[in-house]
């Protein structure tokens, strides 16, 4: 199939080399000139705006935007509509607030133009290790691109099969799924993203505990000056903690036992927020992933050697640079 894709950033561009990779045909734009060469040095057709991008799909064409949530996403979604023709597909693989979506995806119907919504996990690693998607739209429409999701997805892989799952939908087994209409998909993806954040937290707060063992506060016969990284290294291999998350967390520390290369002032790029609020409407109590947002602002203003490790994982999973330690 052929895609059109709009953001050739972090996760954009390895977006269409994977397509590519399946077989896939894509035509690229970004405001970075240089993003769209590397493609098109690859393999895709690149062009020098948004005109030329629609005018190089063939019908029904199909447009990824992967760009960051607000204006620069609600602006070339806009453009986009009025470019398109009725019976083309805008999707949008950012981190949307999920109430956007549907707001979009009713404006758009009007025009004759599918919305889809794919909430996409995977980070910088996603052209090896392929995409988590969660996916919200009409069914026939995803239904139609599923080619373009399954090439983008991890697939089974070497993962073993849940025990007694009985579905009829294989996709999810293959790390994709159709979450429900549009905004579903950016609504899981949000909660995905809330529950990350009390993860990373939990491992943060752990090893700050694990490092400050050794402090003069403490009675010198109960000081112990561990090895953080060996502790890192132990916990993949068996334990009940073990993950990607901790996975990262052994690589940074192995690189660098102390963390100097990091602040440890912790951004955070709005689903956690949402999610709390969410949480709200919906009168769900959640005191982690309440309190896992709060550190992060906290972080901001006091850095922590478990901020630094909250830094390091952002890094390693999604490439997220904070401000380097002077």
């Amino acid at each position: 199939m052929q895609l059109g894709i709009i953001g050739l950033g972090r996760m954009g561009g390895n977006i269409a080399r994977r397509l590519m990779l399946n077989g896939h045909t894509t035509v690229v734009y970004d405001r970075n000139t240089a993003f769209i060469d590397n493609l098109v040095a690859e393999g895709s057709t690149g062009v020098a705006d948004l005109p030329a991008l629609v005018a190089g799909l063939d019908k029904p064409r199909a447009v990824w935007v992967m760009l960051p949530a607000g204006a620069p996403t609600e602006d070339t979604i806009n453009t986009l509509s009025e470019l398109l023709e009725p019976g083309d597909t805008i999707i949008d693989g950012g981190n949307t607030n999920y109430k956007d979506d549907i707001r979009r995806a009713k404006t758009l119907n009007d025009k004759g133009l599918h919305y889809i919504d794919v909430g996409t996990s995977g980070g910088v690693w996603g052209l090896e290790r392929g995409y988590c998607m969660m996916i919200g739209g009409d069914a026939e429409t995803v239904q139609r691109l599923d080619p373009l999701f399954a090439a983008l997805a991890p697939g089974m892989g070497d993962i073993p099969r849940t025990k007694d799952r009985k579905s009829d939908d294989h996709r999810a087994e293959h790390g994709y799924i159709h979450a429900g209409p549009a905004g579903a998909g950016h609504f899981v993806k949000m909660i995905h993203n809330g529950i990350e954040y009390g993860m990373m937290a939990a491992f943060a707060e752990g090893f700050d505990i694990l490092k400050t063992k050794s402090s003069e506060r403490l009675p010198e016969d109960q000081r112990f000056d561990l090895n953080v990284a060996d502790i890192a290294e132990v916990w993949r291999r068996g334990s009940v903690v073990s993950s990607w998350l901790l996975d990262l967390t052994a690589d940074a520390l192995a690189s660098d036992p102390k963390l100097d290369g990091f602040s440890g002032s912790v951004a955070d790029s709005g689903e956690g927020q949402w999610t709390i609020e969410a949480a709200m409407e919906q009168a769900v109590p959640v005191p982690v992933l309440s309190n896992s947002l709060f550190s992060r602002y906290r972080s901001r203003g006091q850095g922590t050697f478990g901020d630094k490790i909250l830094s390091a994982q952002r890094f390693g999973f999604g490439g997220h640079v904070e401000t380097a330690k002077k």
